[in-house]
This record gives C-alpha cells, structure tokens and sequence, in this order.
C-alpha cells in the first residue's frame, strides 16, 4: 500500500530574489537599489513538493541540506506545508545551497551555490520511501552529479514498486544537456520550451517534444504565457495560458509541475492535466517567491470547470 502520492527527490533551498533591477547589475562596489527582495522557500524540488501538498497530496522530499541556519530553514517550511521530510538528510560537514535571483523585464539571473548537492546521491533516498510513493519526481537533475548517473535505477526500482516517474532536468550549467539513459524510466518529462529544444538538439519545441518523446516518455512543455503541450505517441496536446498579471515568475514552472503531476495522479486524461499545470503555474507568479501563490485543488476545480474541462 502506498503511504504517498508523491516523492520529489532534488533539491531544496533558501531562494533570496531582489527586483526587478532597473539596469544591467553593476560590479565595482555600486550600490543598486530595486522594488522588492524577499527570503523563501527555493529549489525546484522543494517548491514543487510544496505545491503538490497545497494541492492535497501526500508528498515526501528526499534530498540534502546543511546543519545550518539555512537548512533548518528549508526544513521548517517544507514541514509547515505539510511535506514529510524524514528523507531530508542533514549534512554535517557541507552547507545547505543558497541561491539568489536578480529579476529585470520578465526575467531572470539565477546564481547558485550548491553546497550539498555536490554530494546529494541515491543513497541518500530511502528506499522504503521509493516503495511507499505512488509517484516519484526528480528535479535538477544537471545540480546533482553524484545522482544523476544512479537516478534512471532509482525510477527503474520506483516502477519495480508500482510508481509512475517523472523528471523536470531545469538548466544545465556546464551546457552539456546529456541525461544519459534517464528518459527511458521517465514517464513524464517536463522541460520548459528552451529547455526542451536544447535536450533534443532540435529547432522547434513541437520537434524538440516529438524528439524526446521516442525516446520513451510522454513530454509535457511549458511555454509561458503560451500556456503548455504535450506530445506522446506522436500526438500533441495543448492547453493555452490563462491570463495573469505577473508579479514574480520565480517557481512558475515547478509550480506548474505540481499541479500536472496532481491531475494525472487524480486520473484526469493527459490533456486535462496540462490545463491543472497551466492553472498553477498562473497561480504561482501572483506572488514573489516560488511558493507563496500556490494553487489548491479548489482553485483548480473552479477553473476546470469555468473552461469546460471536466474534472471527472
């Protein structure tokens, strides 16, 4: 019997994000002053994890934080959103990652230090949680490189349990985008559009998702205000975006995998579930921060049916 829903397995840390700027950041000891600047929940595991608990899942986080302020930090707002963190091992040596976001014209610079993801690996993921999870979701998976080569056998042994799978890869630093033999144990990949078309190697999304898709999962792209697609077994989905006035698109697409992962866990057809997507990642950027905003699956029923999409 399964105990979760949902198992997110990645990273989880403190987010500080300061903007919009007005002009390019300026080295030489400037100051710089901007609108805003908020501490919050950050890391695309642990904001997901949190939306999938706001939507009524039962969630666990399997990853690595610092004895330190910083992940005591972490720890206490993942657990105040009612995500179980029992496998959220404490590291006593590395610190927990920070990272700070630079917002300015709809975007954004991301600069992180990784502290102990360096050395976040599968045996860091309880197995009786791998067992006990009806879904299993990586994120990050290019920030954990002591992982990633073990993470296809982690899904692989998921599945073993009964799990669905699911990954969101995020940015690759180094600019490689090689995940090895992870798509073949990945039922759901959720790029974002640039993301996509640079796993694929490709010039469009549509083809980036068509690509990726032979290679084994259905894939799901975020496209922004666009809204979302998806392509499995060579046929295409979409749900368009909903219009929203953006205060900070911090966590838009975590947030969006949250509540995709919420309806196809809910049994919704696939191009349902990409409209629950759509609804929380639109939710997600009313607020600063990746978390704050978060949708329930009230929200999410309410707008369903406003747009005709039966939830049933």
């Amino acid at each position: 019997m399964h105990r979760f829903d949902l198992l997110v397995v990645g990273d989880a840390n403190p987010d500080v994000i300061v903007g919009p700027l007005r002009t390019d950041l300026a080295f030489g000891q400037r100051e710089q002053l901007a609108a805003s600047g908020v501490l919050t929940l950050g890391g695309s595991g642990a904001i997901t994890a949190a939306g999938a608990a706001r939507l009524g899942l039962k969630v666990a986080m399997a990853g690595r934080v610092g004895d330190d302020e910083a992940g005591r930090f972490v720890r206490a707002a993942l657990e105040e959103r009612g995500v179980d963190t029992s496998g959220l091992r404490t590291d006593p040596d590395l610190p927990t990652p920070l990272t700070a976001v630079l917002t300015r014209d709809g975007d954004r610079a991301i600069v992180t230090a990784p502290g102990t993801l360096a050395a976040f690996d599968a045996g860091d993921v309880p197995p009786r949680l791998l067992a006990e999870s009806r879904h299993v979701h990586s994120s990050s998976y290019f920030l954990l490189p002591k992982l990633a080569p073990d993470l296809p056998a982690l899904l692989r042994a998921a599945r073993g349990h009964g799990a669905t799978t699911s990954a969101d890869t995020n940015d690759d630093p180094a600019g490689t985008w090689d995940v090895g033999d992870l798509l073949a144990e990945t039922d759901f990949l959720l790029p974002n559009a640039a993301e996509a078309v640079r796993l694929a190697g490709a010039g469009s999304t549509r083809e980036a998702a068509a690509r990726l898709a032979r290679r084994g999962p259905a894939v799901v792209v975020k496209d922004g205000a666009e809204g979302a697609f998806s392509c499995h077994h060579g046929e295409f989905a979409f749900a368009p975006g909903n219009p929203v006035t953006a205060v900070d698109t911090v966590g838009a697409g975590d947030s969006f995998d949250a509540g995709f992962l919420a309806g196809v866990l809910a049994g919704l057809p696939l191009a349902t579930a990409l409209r629950c997507g759509v609804v929380c990642g639109g939710f997600s950027v009313r607020a600063r921060g990746g978390t704050a905003g978060q949708a329930t699956w009230d929200d999410v029923l309410v707008h369903l049916e406003r747009t005709g999409s039966d939830p049933a």
